[in-house]
């Protein structure tokens, strides 16, 4: 708000990052960590209900669905990369 106007914020940090390199980078650190975090939840569930490998591994398994899933969605659609319509 500027002048006491309720409008756009001058300020192009305000926001979310919708498009670009910050968008990228924050869905790249998505995907990464998604693995580690699934592999953290399998280990303690296995620490809590004494499940030896199980749990670590359904961890590991739900962390790259959710590492592979992320990279899918980050690709760009068939629309953001043609630059001009077929003739």
């Amino acid at each position: 708000m500027e002048n006491g106007k309720p409008g756009k914020s001058s300020n192009p940090l305000s926001g979310r990052y919708k498009t670009g390199m910050g968008a990228r980078y924050q869905g790249a650190m998505e995907a990464v960590l998604a693995i580690p975090i699934g592999a953290g939840f399998g280990h303690f569930a296995d620490r809590q209900w004494e499940s030896a490998p199980i749990g670590l591994l359904i961890g590991l398994a739900l962390g790259f669905g959710a590492f592979i899933l992320r990279l899918m969605r980050m690709r760009p659609s068939d629309t953001e990369t043609s630059d001009s319509s077929p003739e």
